[in-house]
């Protein structure tokens, strides 16, 4: 089960880590784009500090779920690939929401997929 876990985290790590570093490196941009993805939503005037939350959870998500392949593969313990799949799980809620919100219904449909795993990690990890 260990390397199921560590393939799962790794996956959550690779996933996070570089879209949380995108917003992290290319801003502007991010916050110029999802300025007008969210212009005719009661989120408009949110879109800054939304988008520095949605970085905090997404590169702490992928860092910890990092460190949830080390704890899997070295100790085949599961703790940090729990609170990683968590953190990811809550990601794509917030993910989802704002999909939804901007009414880009394939864009929501889109993370059902990453959600479903990391809810099936969940389950397994508990």
């Amino acid at each position: 089960m260990w390397i199921i876990q560590a393939l799962v985290s790794a996956f959550f790590a690779i996933l996070f880590i570089q879209s949380g570093l995108d917003k992290v490196f290319d801003w502007k941009g991010n916050l110029e784009w999802l300025t007008g993805h969210f212009a005719n939503s009661f989120l408009s005037g949110m879109v800054p500090i939304l988008l520095g939350t949605l970085t905090l959870f997404e590169v702490t998500a992928g860092v910890v779920s990092a460190v949830g392949v080390v704890e899997a593969l070295v100790y085949k313990t599961y703790c940090f690939a729990f609170l990683g799949t968590l953190l990811c799980a809550v990601s794509l809620i917030m993910l989802f929401f704002g999909q939804r919100i901007a009414k880009d219904y394939a864009g929501a449909g889109g993370l059902v997929p990453y959600f479903i795993l990391a809810v099936i990690n969940l389950y397994f990890l508990a």
